[in-house]
């Protein structure tokens, strides 16, 4: 998937104009590469665009995850994107099923498992066959 689609599907998924849902990615984005191994991020984003690889900021030298739940990712997001936690866990829900169809199927996989339990609400719907997520952030 190219960038502007990337865009144009988290933009139509979160019923926001493109240059918001760009700052909606990169937060979602940002916030994944804490929460995943180096490797993992490296891996990821071999598969994205350019820009979006930015937003993972991947690191070599990053190999450790930092360890967080769902509430605390969520928070992450919220706080880089200026949104409340329902519209921020919304967001992240978006990206995610945005990610899945930019991906691989076993990279996402790569992805979801490194996650926690508590991150199922906004996992799986990305995990079911013509996701769509559709809110108002």
């Amino acid at each position: 998937m190219n960038y502007d689609t990337f865009v144009d599907q988290v933009a139509r998924r979160t019923r926001t104009d493109p240059e918001r849902a760009v700052a909606l990615t990169h937060a979602t984005l940002a916030t994944l590469a804490e929460r995943l191994t180096g490797g993992e991020v490296l891996d990821l984003a071999t598969q994205l665009p350019a820009p979006l690889r930015l937003a993972l900021r991947p690191s070599p030298s990053t190999e450790a995850a930092d360890r967080f739940g769902a509430a605390e990712f969520v928070a992450r997001v919220g706080q880089r994107a200026d949104l409340d936690e329902p519209a921020a866990r919304d967001v992240v829900r978006a990206v995610f099923v945005t990610l899945r169809e930019a991906v691989s199927g076993g990279e996402f996989d790569d992805v979801v498992i490194q996650l926690p339990r508590d991150y199922r609400d906004m996992v799986e719907p990305a995990l079911t066959p013509g996701a769509t997520v559709l809110r108002r952030t």
